[in-house]
């Protein structure tokens, strides 16, 4: 059974349920280009996303309890990156925060996150900027027409954020265009949502569903992390050969897809971060494990 909103119908909390989502999503496979439980990449490992997941706890449960989205968020970050792998759920984790909120709040609706993110403050912001500095993000230099500090500042960015009085959302917003994490802040928390519906309405573990909806999401629309990485061309042609791969209704085409993938150094990131954010409200609104 699936609820739409409301409390949580099984015994964890909203905090638990999202480092279920981290895990389930990072032990879903195959999952072409990215870390599953089958496949690590060269400098990060399944392992390192279990201890991420673990260590992101305690920022989870800050938001949980009521703590600022930017604090909760800095939070999970720095603890996230306590293993030897580096960045693991950074993205996630910034869809994962104002979730976890609007859950404990009773509105996990996209109308209930909307309104969580559209409350973020300037201290907020400032919190985004530091947490930059717990971990190595893959940032790009900013396009000239983002009026948002540069994030690779950090702390330093803190001044000018305040003088400007930019939000944590009007920061996002800046990045919406190119960044598919900020573009679900801005934009309701849709990809997620619509993720949460393709695993409730799905069969079997739901690691294998989460499998599926990251091929589905793959295929619908360019992952942003690797369009960063490679360019919009290359991220084009994965949501093209991704199309190919789970029409041909083949596992093999699937599987070898996702060894090509890690082959070519290619990690679409942005999809694997709006998968565990779905996963997080599947399982809130009723999905068992």
């Amino acid at each position: 059974m699936v609820h739409s909103g409301g409390p949580p119908v099984t015994g964890r909390s909203p905090a638990e349920n999202a480092q279920l989502a981290l895990l389930l999503e990072v032990a879903g496979t195959p999952k072409p280009g990215n870390v599953d439980r089958e496949r690590d990449l060269p400098d990060l490992r399944f392992e390192h996303f279990l201890a991420g997941a673990v260590g992101a706890g305690e920022g989870i449960r800050a938001a949980e309890a009521g703590a600022p989205v930017g604090e909760a968020f800095e939070t999970a970050v720095a603890r996230m990156s306590d293993q030897s792998g580096g960045n693991t759920q950074f993205g996630a984790l910034l869809l994962l925060v104002p979730l976890v909120r609007a859950g404990a709040e009773g509105e996990l609706s996209r109308d209930g996150v909307r309104a969580v993110v559209e409350a973020t403050t300037v201290a907020d912001a400032a919190a985004f900027y530091r947490a930059f500095e717990h971990v190595d993000v893959r940032v790009d230099e900013p396009a000239p027409d983002v009026d948002a500090p540069d994030v690779r500042r950090g702390a330093d960015a803190v001044p000018d954020l305040r003088e400007r009085d930019l939000t944590l959302f009007d920061v996002l917003a800046e990045s919406a265009e190119v960044d598919g994490v900020a573009r679900e802040w801005v934009g309701g928390f849709e990809r997620t949502f619509s993720v949460a519906e393709a695993v409730a309405a799905g069969d079997g573990p739901v690691s294998d569903r989460a499998a599926r909806a990251f091929l589905d999401q793959l295929a619908a629309e360019p992952d942003t992390h690797v369009a960063k990485q490679h360019g919009g061309g290359v991220a084009r042609n994965v949501m093209v050969r991704a199309q190919e791969a789970r029409d041909g209704n083949d596992p093999a085409l699937v599987d070898a897809f996702a060894e090509a993938l890690v082959g070519e150094g290619i990690n679409p990131g942005t999809t694997a971060d709006v998968v565990a954010a779905g996963l997080f409200v599947a399982l809130e609104r009723g999905v068992t494990v």
